[in-house]
C-alpha cells in the first residue's frame, strides 16, 4: 500500500473492522465500560459520623494510593445520597484540595487522627481551581455530596468511625 493508498478498515487491538461507523460504535462501548470500570470495581466501606442528631452510616470509596487521589471524584457526574469518598492521607499536616474536572458539588470533610471533623467546606464549586484547605493538620478527608454535612448536623469537633481513624 502506498501513501496515497485509501484505509479499507479500521484496526482495533489485531481486529480490522470493515465498517468505520461500527468501528467508532465499538470503541466508545469500550470507553464507556472502561470508564465506569474504575468506579464499581472500588471496594465500599462502612464509614459513620456521630453528631448530635446522631450516627449516620455512608458506605466511602477509600482513596490510598497518590493515583487514586489524584483522581478522586473527577468526571463523575453522580454519587448515591448514601455514598461518599475517603482520602486516606495518613499525614497529619495541612491538606489542600480543589474541584478541577469534578462535576458534582461537594461537602469536603476535614479529619484529624483521632476521627474528629476539624473543619467543613460546604457546597465545593464544580470545575473550581480554587484552593479548599484543611484549616489545620488532617489526616484524611471525606468528600459527600453538597448538603449531606448539613442534613446530618455535622459540625467541628464530631467524631468519624472508620478504621483508618485512631478512635475508628
Amino acid at each position: 500500500m502506498g501513501y496515497g493508498a485509501p484505509i479499507r478498515g479500521v484496526i482495533v487491538t489485531g481486529m480490522i473492522l470493515r465498517r468505520p461507523l461500527l468501528a467508532v460504535l465499538l470503541l466508545a462501548l469500550l470507553n464507556a465500560a472502561f470508564a465506569v470500570a474504575p468506579a464499581r470495581a472500588q471496594e465500599l466501606e462502612k464509614l459513620e459520623f456521630v453528631t448530635k442528631t446522631g450516627v449516620h452510616a455512608f458506605s466511602v470509596e477509600v482513596m490510598r494510593t497518590p493515583d487514586q487521589q489524584a483522581r478522586g471524584l473527577m468526571f463523575r457526574r453522580y454519587m448515591p445520597d448514601d455514598r461518599g469518598m475517603l482520602f486516606a492521607f495518613k499525614r497529619d499536616e495541612p491538606v489542600f484540595m480543589w474541584m478541577k474536572n469534578t462535576y458534582i458539588p461537594l461537602d469536603m470533610v476535614f479529619i484529624d487522627r483521632k476521627g474528629a471533623v476539624i473543619s467543613i467546606a460546604a457546597d465545593t464549586e464544580p470545575f473550581s481551581e480554587k484552593t479548599i484547605a484543611s484549616g489545620g493538620p488532617a489526616w484524611g478527608v471525606v468528600e459527600l455530596n453538597a448538603g449531606a454535612a448539613a442534613k446530618i448536623g455535622l459540625a467541628p469537633g464530631d467524631r468519624v468511625r472508620h478504621p483508618l481513624f485512631d478512635g475508628g
